[in-house]
């Protein structure tokens, strides 16, 4: 584990687009934060009702289709996985969120405009050191042919993807790589999210993907990809699913030591994993990167605790 500081942004930076489920406008402003701040969203719409939320797992109030994040007052936005994934993927460790609406814009449906952002603001180092939260034992949570785990390792984040869709154009899929900088902007930042054009009916109908377009969505038919660009990457439906398990694991609060093994996961698996990890204190130790020894036996990461509940892992 080498030495580092916390980062932050050089400059504020805007980005516009629409929410992919809402519909609606929608402007995202990523500013600089204090070190210790960690990453904080706050919903800037409302004149007089002004909210922030710290992006951290007990925030999650919902994982159906996107990672929402709220408070006891309710929702505060939703679809933030591919803007968390950006700013930890690019190590990014405080930033303020400010969205003008009720969902991050969905872009072109992955975390490359926010990458594209990030780079624009520049990224500058603090004086605190960095904490970062290591994994000690293994920890898993399954369903069915589904599971998600969180193992050691010496040093760094490992992720080991895997997908099985029941599509021609999809199938088994999987990926594995250690998450540098580098990696997350090559292999991972491009990759799209991604639907069927037999399920749109119905999630209109509940309200969902009112956004959704080929502008911002890989579009599946029963044999054939409707986008005209094509794919971006071979298998950038794993790819994505990756993206997401970034963006998700972000809400540790802190850069992982660590690797992560999912088999048919989603949003909802992430959070129960990461859920199931900061629920055992045994399971984890908050490390600062020019000290090897825990913190004062898991102490605050950003402001968080770890909490004295179980997982969800329904």
């Amino acid at each position: 584990m080498r030495a580092a500081r916390q980062t932050t942004l050089r400059e504020q930076v805007t980005v516009s687009g629409i929410g992919v489920h809402s519909g609606l406008p929608v402007n995202l402003t990523l500013n600089p934060a204090d070190a210790g701040t960690g990453i904080v969203f706050s919903r800037t719409d409302a004149a007089g009702c002004e909210r922030e939320v710290r992006a951290d797992y007990r925030a999650v109030t919902a994982t159906e289709l996107a990672t929402v994040l709220g408070d006891e007052s309710g929702v505060l936005c939703s679809t933030a996985e591919h803007v968390l994934a950006a700013l930890r993927g690019l190590g990014v460790d405080n930033a303020l969120v400010e969205v003008d609406g009720p969902e991050v814009p969905i872009m072109d449906g992955s975390a490359a405009p926010f990458v594209a952002a990030i780079d624009q603001a520049g990224i500058v180092s603090l004086s605190k050191a960095r904490r970062y939260i290591k994994v000690l034992k293994p920890v898993r949570v399954a369903k069915g042919e589904a599971f998600g785990e969180l193992r050691p390792q010496d040093s760094g984040f490992s992720i080991d993807i895997e997908i099985n869709f029941d599509s021609v154009l999809i199938g088994r899929q999987s990926i594995a790589m250690d998450l540098t900088a580098d990696a997350f902007r090559r292999d991972l930042s491009r990759a799209r999210t991604f639907g069927f054009m037999k399920d749109v009916s119905a999630l209109w109908s509940a309200g969902k993907a009112l956004g959704a377009s080929f502008e911002n969505t890989l579009v599946l038919s029963e044999n054939r990809i409707l986008n005209t660009e094509g794919l971006r990457y071979a298998d950038e439906f794993v790819r994505h699913k990756a993206l997401d398990a970034v963006g998700d694991l972000a809400l540790a609060g802190a850069p992982i030591i660590g690797a992560y093994r999912s088999v048919r996961g989603g949003h909802r698996l992430n959070h129960a994993v990461l859920v199931a990890l900061m629920s055992d204190p045994t399971a984890y130790a908050v490390v600062e990167a020019d000290e090897r020894r825990p913190v004062r036996g898991h102490a605050e990461v950003a402001g968080m605790v770890a909490p004295a509940y179980g997982p969800d892992v329904s």
